[in-house]
């Protein structure tokens, strides 16, 4: 059995230490407790690769309620990060 892994909530979802099965569970998480924090826009990273983990996120990200929108992170020239804006007034 594996140990939890503590994860500092300040916005920024690293995901290549976790195995693509964990990651279904782990974004939606990560995304609440951002919003509980009042952190609502989130950068995921997902790295560039062969896009798999980015269409696996983006899969995630359309179908967690108080998503408002996510784009990839281009704006620094980076496409191998999701950028996610919560909803403000979730609940």
């Amino acid at each position: 059995m594996n140990d939890p892994i503590d994860l500092p909530i300040d916005g920024i979802l690293d995901l290549h230490t976790f195995k693509p099965s964990q990651v279904g569970d782990l974004v939606p998480t990560y995304l609440e407790a951002c919003r509980e924090k009042n952190i609502l826009r989130v950068r995921i990273i997902h790295g560039k690769g062969t896009g798999a983990l980015r269409r696996t996120v983006h899969a995630i990200l359309d179908k967690t309620p108080g998503v408002a929108a996510y784009h990839l992170d281009g704006e620094r020239g980076n496409w191998g990060a999701t950028i996610v804006r919560l909803a403000e007034d979730f609940s």
